[in-house]
């Protein structure tokens, strides 16, 4: 693809996918693996073929299975993650921005891996790193056009954060994870995604993405039996009949990420945002900004967002970026701040 020939090459690992056995199928310039699990426990959770530029290695693990790991150029790496988080039909200045935080996020990922035998996963864990069939020229141009760009405070490379939809407000750090202070990831109001066009979104999420709807208000409802077999079943623990939800702390955007479950046989207080998220859903809540009703027997969560909410908000981004907005006033605007840098790599 051309798109790492303006910076120094780096290479990252990508562990794409652990089965009892991969197949795959090898081709002139690159390969297919088959049946690869994408949206691991969210709600858009499914199998795909998925075909990769790069080399391809089956590690096989002590535990009888075998990992697909794929080494390719850092800036190729880039072209795919950009189209497999949003669709490469994105505005330009989106795709940019993208092209930036990825980079910056992969390269922070580098430094310090958090899985052994490869430097990031494919999937939601890490970053959407779908292989070619989601790309295109735009993708690739907005790499080139941004290669080698970081965003960095205080001279270190920012730990680039995002999701889908904030729904109205970003969130901090320590709501999502470490209680840490993060300068340049702070509560900012975002109106951006209020009310995006269905142009718009037809645009910017990829084909499975755009199965959910009503992603920035939305409502779920359980019967009792539901919720109480749902927890039970989500965190292994029997609760008894669920009798109360009881939200303890929410972060500057409303979003729970300490919250009291009181049963008939246990109660417990859980955090941050990603297990009440999981706990309280068969799959996955789309974040944990919500109210709770309970009436006549049915529990109601009523919330907003699609996704934890800190850092950049992919929809209120893909607004901007149709009003005019540049990628570098994206970036400023979500990460609190920063600054744009290119640094030696």
């Amino acid at each position: 693809m051309g798109a790492a020939s303006e910076t120094q090459k780096v290479n990252i690992r990508v562990g794409i996918l652990t089965a009892p056995h991969i197949e795959y199928e090898l081709r002139e310039h690159s390969f297919v693996l088959k049946n690869v699990r994408i949206g691991i426990g969210f709600h858009w959770d499914r199998h795909e073929d998925q075909e990769f530029a790069g080399t391809l290695e089956i590690r096989d693990n002590p535990d009888g299975t075998q990992t697909a790991i794929n080494t390719i150029e850092l800036e190729d790496y880039l072209c795919s993650v950009i189209s497999s988080e949003m669709s490469a039909n994105s505005p330009t200045e989106l795709l940019k921005a993208h092209a930036v935080i990825s980079r910056s996020w992969a390269m922070r990922a580098m430094m310090k891996p958090n899985h052994e035998g490869f430097d990031v996963c494919a999937d939601d864990h890490c970053q959407r790193y779908e292989g070619l069939r989601r790309m295109n020229e735009r993708a690739v141009e907005a790499v080139r056009a941004t290669a080698g760009q970081v965003l960095t405070y205080d001279g270190e490379i920012c730990d680039c954060r995002y999701y889908k939809c904030c729904g109205g407000r970003t969130e901090v750090w320590r709501t999502c994870w470490e209680d840490i202070d993060v300068p340049y990831i702070q509560s900012v109001q975002c109106d951006y995604c209020k009310q995006p066009s269905p142009a718009i979104l037809r645009l910017v999420l990829n084909d499975y993405d755009q199965e959910t709807k009503d992603f920035r208000d939305w409502t779920v409802r359980y019967t009792a039996d539901e919720l109480s077999e749902i927890i039970r079943t989500k965190s292994g623990i029997d609760f008894g009949e669920i009798i109360d939800l009881v939200p303890l702390k929410r972060g500057a955007s409303g979003r729970i990420y300490e919250l009291q479950i009181v049963g008939t046989k246990h109660t417990e207080v859980i955090g941050k945002e990603l297990k009440i998220r999981l706990w309280l859903s068969k799959s996955c809540l789309y974040s944990s900004w919500f109210e709770v009703h309970h009436e006549n027997g049915v529990w109601t969560l009523a919330g907003h967002g699609w996704g934890h909410g800190a850092g950049l908000c992919q929809i209120g981004s893909a607004v901007m970026a149709s009003e005019g907005k540049k990628y570098e006033d994206i970036l400023r605007y979500y990460y609190v701040g920063s600054q744009l840098s290119a640094p030696a790599l």
